[in-house]
């Protein structure tokens, strides 16, 4: 039987992650309250609810430095939680055991968790199109065995649910350059208002980027309503090269529970 309604902190700068979030907690409960963990001017509140889906992306093999900091603010009050990393088809190394970390450090108690994919952000050809038809059953799928979970709750201790992924955790990922606006740019400030780490403004009636600050989440790309914002040719050329060998494979979506 499903839920009433569920609690659904995301972050989801192109969408991909929240897609499959949304599928997720769709599956489980006639509907969701979202808590986006993107939005500057909103404190992210406590969950209501007895169970919180909880969905970020994967940043070279890390969850986002910036997502992982909104998400210690919450206090879960021990209340259970799903957790799901959404990658573009590489390796989602060892972002889902970081991000079942930090969950049970704000005191999430963790029932489920799953590795999901999504189209690459950086560069589309990469698992284009997906979540497709199958990722969506599937996601289904992990929601009915879920449901059963909480229905007919195993006797005795509970299980732990344990995930892949290496302590410590591979380097921080950095960023090598930031996007940059091409002359076609109106100076419309929906990149200012898309990035969630405040890392663009106008400088000298130009949109200026500090790379101390961008997390390369590509937000400010999708949110540009001209396309001048764009990752600088030279890097989205390197990019397209190291995941080429990616452009023919399906990574297979993995779950726990």
């Amino acid at each position: 039987m499903m839920l009433k309604t569920v609690d659904f902190y995301y972050f989801s700068p192109t969408g991909g992650t929240k897609n499959v979030g949304e599928s997720l907690a769709a599956s489980l409960a006639e509907s969701a309250i979202l808590h986006d963990l993107s939005d500057k001017k909103t404190v992210i509140s406590s969950p209501t609810n007895d169970l919180s889906v909880i969905a970020l992306p994967v940043f070279g093999g890390r969850i986002p430095a910036f997502a992982a900091k909104r998400l210690r603010l919450i206090n879960g009050e021990g209340k259970k939680s799903v957790t799901i990393v959404v990658y573009g088809n590489r390796a989602y190394e060892d972002a889902l055991l970081e991000l079942n970390n930090i969950a049970k450090e704000s005191k999430f108690g963790i029932i489920a968790s799953g590795a999901f994919v999504a189209q690459h952000s950086m560069c589309p050809e990469i698992a284009a199109g997906r979540p497709d038809n199958k990722d969506f059953k599937e996601i289904k799928n992990f929601g009915e065995e879920i449901l059963k979970k909480l229905a007919y709750p195993p006797e005795g201790k509970a299980k732990i649910v344990e995930v892949p992924g290496n302590y410590p955790y591979k380097a921080d990922f950095t960023v090598p350059a930031t996007p940059i606006s091409t002359d076609s740019c109106t100076l419309c400030r929906k990149c200012i208002a898309a990035c969630p780490t405040g890392a663009i403004s106008i400088l000298e009636n130009n949109i200026a980027t500090d790379i101390a600050k961008c997390a390369l989440c590509m937000a400010c790309v999708k949110a540009c309503p001209s396309g001048a914002r764009i990752l600088p040719p030279p890097m989205s050329e390197k990019i397209r090269q190291m995941l080429s060998k990616f452009k023919g494979i399906r990574r297979e979506n993995e779950t726990y529970i």
